[in-house]
């Protein structure tokens, strides 16, 4: 027990510090495990060949397939269409809107794909980003506690739960508290809640960096001394000059260092006002177009990093951003500071907001990327309405199935998602690329943190010190404490971990108070679900940086919704599970 609690303290100091990624800490806990003797092997591993995690890699490939044939891009065109009334009626349907969203998708998807419409629905009803997007976030999460596959969380405490020995949780069984506690936070968001959120007014991070470099096109003249002459020997940068593409023959061509200059070639160039004069007066480049920020060619766009984004941990250097997206980056929003220069080398961090130039193909592209997500609305070219159709058809189809037990769900769900690839709606790259790997590694082992926490005893041990203490004030007082410790742990661990923890705890106290212990892990894996108290939960993270806001903002206007959550959840639990 001393040494399953010293690598719990261990695992905690670093998901808090974030000195190593959260996936590393995990595998490195689970090898602690085997090699404290505490699990074996088959034990340790045996959480990533649970049912759980087919259903969780299942979910994440449909909601990338749903996303990329634009069913998604619809959704929120919808969403962008609704009447603009008052300002509670806006936060009120757009919350309403998500939450329903999120009951099927994941919190992340659900925020990432509303957002841009989100956006664009505040610069028509004025009530400014940060008035929405907190909202929004919050919304997604009330909504992801209304199913099983709403989230990470209540899949990953199902699968915990089996292993336990109890019965796992249906696909509709949260349904009825989950709404009404849904229903409630949205309620008080849209009548009393928003007044606490900032009201910064809304700028374009282009204003806000005061970017101060020109888009502009140069065009190669006859007989002029640069001709033959590669990119890399012409000194651009010593005349403020980046060149970005090639226009040769109607083709845009890559800026590489060794391509030489034709006659006619077009180069589209940022550059800077010194650098456009420099241009006049050498008269061995020609101005075509000088369009402030904008080129006929090239546009602005904001886009956010994703909390399970592969881009997180590196610098765009290391990443040849430019190349990956065919966009380039000219400043990065992070926690309320803009970094508008020197950020090449900068390491990038979930949440980042970053400025981007592009032609509106490429940045259309960025629209269902499971990395990087435009803020902005773009058509992007998805596999069209028909293909849409057919994934929408097959979630359906496996709901119905799996809901009504005539297949296992893992089962119904994972043919869901062989359907979209062999409908050719995705490919099997992409459907890699959908799953939030980083999220199965932390399931996978956290639940078998899970299990040696029971095994050991540790579980009991720390029920016996509740219990002690909360039982003398009655059953109402358990629960409580219980919730109190889940949403504690939802801070420096995701929600998802927090469950895993607490839930051995939560049985054991049931076992040694005559409780029913499936009651009790149902409200544990409830609260760890409903915690808005910090930025920290992957759905607020992402509107973080693109709503402006500060830690403070998180505390102040969650501190309330987390209450009133935690008292329907004590209040409702017991009479939908007695307890």
């Amino acid at each position: 027990m001393i040494l399953l609690l010293t690598l719990l303290a261990v695992a905690l100091t670093l998901f808090v510090t974030e000195w190593l990624p959260v996936d590393v800490v995990t595998l490195l806990m689970l090898t602690a495990l085997i090699v404290g003797d505490i699990l074996t092997p088959v034990q340790a591993f045996a959480g990533f060949a649970s049912e759980i995690i087919i259903i969780l890699c299942s979910v994440f490939i449909i909601s990338g397939a749903v996303v990329k044939t634009g069913v998604m891009g619809r959704l929120a065109e919808r969403l962008r269409r609704f009447p603009v009334s008052s300002q509670p009626g806006v936060i009120g349907s757009v919350m309403s809107f998500t939450a329903a969203v999120s009951a099927f998708f994941s919190n992340t998807s659900a925020t990432a794909i509303l957002m841009p419409a989100a956006m664009a629905y505040t610069r028509d009803a004025r009530p400014g980003p940060a008035r929405l997007l907190m909202p929004l976030a919050y919304a997604s999460i009330l909504g992801g506690s209304c199913t099983l596959i709403g989230t990470s969380t209540n899949m990953a405490a199902s699968g915990l739960a089996q292993r336990m020995g109890m019965e796992g949780y249906g696909l509709f069984e949260f349904t009825a508290v989950g709404f009404a506690v849904a229903l409630a936070g949205i309620a008080w968001m849209s009548l009393f809640g928003y007044r606490m959120l900032p009201k910064w007014e809304e700028s374009s991070l282009a204003e806000e960096y005061r970017v101060q470099t020109y888009l502009s096109e140069l065009v190669v003249p006859e007989r002029s001394p640069l001709i033959g002459v590669s990119l890399t020997d012409l000194g651009l940068d010593q005349r403020e000059i980046e060149p970005l593409a090639v226009i040769r023959e109607g083709r845009r061509l890559p800026p590489h260092p060794m391509r030489k200059l034709r006659i006619g070639d077009e180069l589209i160039v940022m550059t800077t006002r010194k650098g456009l004069m420099g241009v006049k007066e050498k008269g061995d480049l020609h101005i075509a177009a000088e369009q402030g920020e904008v080129s006929r060619h090239l546009l602005l766009a904001e886009a956010v990093i994703t909390p399970q984004s592969r881009l997180a941990g590196s610098s765009l250097r290391e990443l040849s951003f430019r190349s990956r997206f065919g966009v380039s980056v000219l400043a990065i929003y992070r926690g309320g500071r803009p970094y508008p220069a020197r950020i090449a080398n900068m390491v990038l961090h979930p949440g980042d907001v970053l400025l981007l130039q592009g032609d509106k193909e490429q940045l259309a592209q960025l629209e269902g990327n499971p990395d990087l997500w435009g803020l902005s609305p773009t058509t992007a070219a998805g596999a069209g309405p028909r293909n849409g159709a057919f994934v929408l058809a097959l979630l359906a189809a496996a709901l119905g199935v799996g809901g009504t037990g005539l297949l296992p769900l893992s089962v119904a769900l994972l043919l869901a998602a062989l359907g979209a690839v062999l409908l050719r709606c995705i490919t099997m790259e992409e459907a890699y690329s959908f799953i939030e790997w980083r999220l199965i590694v932390l399931i996978g082992g956290m639940t078998a943190l899970g299990l040696a926490m029971e095994t050991t005893g540790t579980a009991a041990f720390l029920a016996a010190h509740m219990v002690a203490w909360a039982a003398p004030m009655g059953t109402t007082a358990v629960l409580g404490t219980l919730v109190l410790i889940t949403l504690i742990l939802t801070q420096p661990m995701s929600n998802a971990a927090a469950a895993l923890v607490v839930l051995p705890v939560a049985v054991a106290t049931g076992q040694s108070l005559g409780l029913d212990p499936r009651s009790l892990s149902i409200l544990v894996t409830l609260a760890a679900s409903l915690s808005f108290l910090t930025p920290l939960e992957p759905a607020c993270l992402l509107v973080y940086g693109p709503g402006r806001y500060r830690f403070r903002d998180f505390v102040r206007v969650g501190m309330p919704l987390t209450l009133i959550s935690a008292a329907m959840l004590i209040w409702l639990v017991p009479i939908f599970w007695p307890v």
